[in-house]
């Protein structure tokens, strides 16, 4: 039997190379057997040279203009830099005939992604929204339980980003920069809850907010609690917070008949933060600092361990390499990452206005 062709890799230029490009894109990338780094976009010198290091046989370029004028040999942008470059970079590489993976929050506002979403369809390009999180271990987890029929139907989620970190950051720019420029937590890990809840229960139809600059000196939104109501009742409560002397826990999630509860992080980005590789043996598998409780319903309900599932953050490359042959549907839809921008207008609203309000989904795809 005569061996299969090897599959041609496609290049992959990584606009910015800070935490997202450094810890997320690059080695996630590299795990991929059909994508390959050809290219990183970063004016800092230290990150040059970190990427010089790791990637001696890449193009090492201090601006996307660079890249935009030669983009021979790449077939995927990764846009990895502050939100509000997201937008103007996306297209830019669309229309280059570029497919693009875009790191949450996928723009500023509905509109700037509206324009997104236009420009993929205009150049019959993949465009897709990094949303990582759900391949965490947790969520991977919750959603098994959900399609085993194992707690019921959904009555409430809780779900919970929180930190103690009381003074601002002033070397980080989600901290240093204001809401309307693409700082904060809502739009940071705020992106992931509303992305994970929409996944979990569809779209919100009502969305209630409270958002504030909690720490003395703040310019960005550093505590954040939103309240969603879905069809046909469920709900979720999500908390962002930079101001938690007490960790609560990951999720907290009732069903009719059990519930679910999960404490600690998925280790895969504390993992590679720590040097280590996606293509590590053991790679996102438990690592003993989190915890899941099925618990049955009732006073003096039976509570089990159950055992957390590996974290595959790779699958979103696996799936967009995929895509771009051809092969599948991009990992997570850049209407998604719309969506999540929707339900962030919503929250802002209704902290302005001291109401409920109902999220613009229709006008979001404008």
């Amino acid at each position: 039997m005569a061996d299969c062709p090897p599959v041609e890799r496609i290049g992959v230029a990584v606009i910015g190379y800070g935490l997202a490009g450094q810890v997320f894109h690059a080695p996630l990338v590299v795990a991929t057997p059909s994508l390959e780094v050809r290219a990183i976009v970063t004016a800092n010198p230290e990150r040059r040279q970190r990427a010089e290091r790791e990637f001696p046989d890449a193009r090492l370029l201090a601006t996307a203009d660079q890249l935009w004028n030669d983009t021979d040999g790449i077939g995927l942008a990764v846009v990895a830099t502050p939100n509000h470059l997201h937008a103007t970079q996306a297209i830019t590489a669309l229309e280059l005939g570029l497919a693009a993976v875009v790191d949450k929050p996928i723009a500023l506002s509905t509109r700037e992604a509206g324009t997104m979403l236009a420009a993929a369809e205009r150049t019959g390009r993949p465009l897709a929204a990094f949303q990582n999180r759900r391949w965490d271990s947790d969520f991977l987890l919750l959603r098994e339980t959900v399609a085993g029929d194992q707690l019921g139907g959904l009555f409430r989620v809780e779900s919970r980003f929180e930190r103690f970190r009381p003074e601002v950051n002033t070397a980080s720019w989600r901290e240093e920069t204001p809401p309307g420029a693409g700082g904060g937590l809502l739009l940071d890990l705020g992106s992931h809850l509303i992305d994970q809840a929409h996944v979990l229960l569809g779209k919100p139809q009502r969305v209630y907010a409270e958002i504030s600059l909690a720490r003395p000196g703040a310019v960005a939104d550093d505590d954040c609690f939103l309240a969603l109501e879905f069809p046909g009742g469920a709900r979720a409560h999500l908390w962002m917070s930079t101001q938690a002397p007490s960790i609560g826990p990951r999720w907290r999630v009732w069903g009719r008949r059990r519930a679910l509860e999960v404490w600690g992080l998925d280790p895969q980005e504390g993992y590679i933060r720590a040097g280590g590789r996606p293509t590590d043996p053991g790679y996102g598998g438990p690592d003993g600092s989190q915890r899941a409780v099925l618990t049955e319903g009732g006073e003096g309900g039976a509570a089990r361990e159950l055992p957390l599932p590996a974290g595959r953050y790779g699958d979103f490359y696996a799936g967009m390499a995929a895509a771009i042959r051809g092969e599948g549907p991009v990992p997570v839809p850049a209407q998604a990452g719309r969506d999540v921008l929707a339900v962030i207008e919503a929250a802002r609203a209704s902290v302005a206005t001291g109401r409920v309000v109902t999220p613009d989904f229709a006008g979001a795809a404008g």
